[in-house]
């Protein structure tokens, strides 16, 4: 395909744009460890309370040359994967059923709206009488901080789609299901992301609650233990691995919807 001259000079401003982005971020990354570290070594923050970028990195490679880390990350990773899939199929298809039958929407809405709004960790004691101590109890806990929004947010979603266009295929004698499977569930596929995003950052949340109040190993039960005695260094550098674990599990969903907006196009 051949572009005009004026719009090869719009993409190119285009891709200066991403590349200025991309370095600012890289810069400002290595402005804040390099103000960490320096602030650590000088004495102005005690290294003990706040931990440093090369205490971290000396903490990161003791852990990956003793090989303990690794169950504790798959233990972790394991339990999230199972919290997010589970909610966001569990979510996805009560979302549908209240959007085929709206009545039934009507009269659980105010319900969902109490649920969603309970901090979850309340229910903590009765998920471990409930489900026992272990895998089961923390991925319920994560299952129950995503499935309630899920259900809210695909809801809306569904909702939210043309009159206009569903009126057109009512005209032509589509069912509910079949505007649900041809318009509905098509033109909602960007918030289906949205909610994917959303629930990536929430399954971490809920398992490492759940791993706060019932495990013997996972991440979650090392940012306690790093606690209890005092090693700041295990609790941040426990966190460092969390956020790198919760960007790649993000940057997988990006890759998705980049594939869904190019199939759609």
């Amino acid at each position: 395909m051949k572009y005009s001259l004026d719009h090869k000079k719009y993409l190119r401003k285009l891709c200066m744009q991403d590349i200025f982005i991309h370095v600012c971020r890289i810069l400002l990354l290595a402005l804040i460890i390099g103000l960490w570290e320096s602030v650590a070594n000088s004495g102005i923050v005690d290294p003990f309370i706040t931990s440093s970028p090369s205490r971290i990195i000396n903490k990161l490679s003791e852990m990956f040359a003793s090989g303990t880390i690794w169950n504790h990350i798959f233990i972790t990773l394991e339990e999230t994967i199972l919290a997010f899939l589970f909610s966001t199929i569990i979510g996805s298809i009560i979302a549908i059923i209240l959007y085929l039958c709206l009545p039934l929407k009507k009269i659980l809405e105010p319900y969902l709206v109490i649920l969603n709004s309970l901090p979850k960790i309340a229910l903590g004691p009765l998920i471990i009488i409930w489900m026992g101590i272990g895998t089961k109890a923390i991925v319920t806990m994560g299952v129950l901080i995503c499935v309630i929004i899920t259900i809210i947010s695909m809801l809306n979603g569904f909702i939210a789609v043309e009159e206009e266009k569903i009126m057109v295929l009512k005209s032509m004698g589509a069912n509910k299901l079949q505007i649900l499977t041809k318009l509905i569930i098509p033109a909602t596929l960007p918030n289906f992301i949205s909610v994917l995003k959303i629930n990536v950052g929430m399954a971490w949340v809920g398992v490492i609650m759940g791993e706060y109040l019932s495990s013997s190993a996972g991440l979650g039960y090392l940012l306690v233990y790093g606690g209890q005695v005092f090693q700041l260094d295990l609790v941040m550098t426990t966190i460092i691995i969390l956020c790198i674990l919760a960007g790649i599990m993000y940057f997988l969903i990006s890759i998705i919807e980049i594939l869904i907006n190019r199939k759609r196009k």
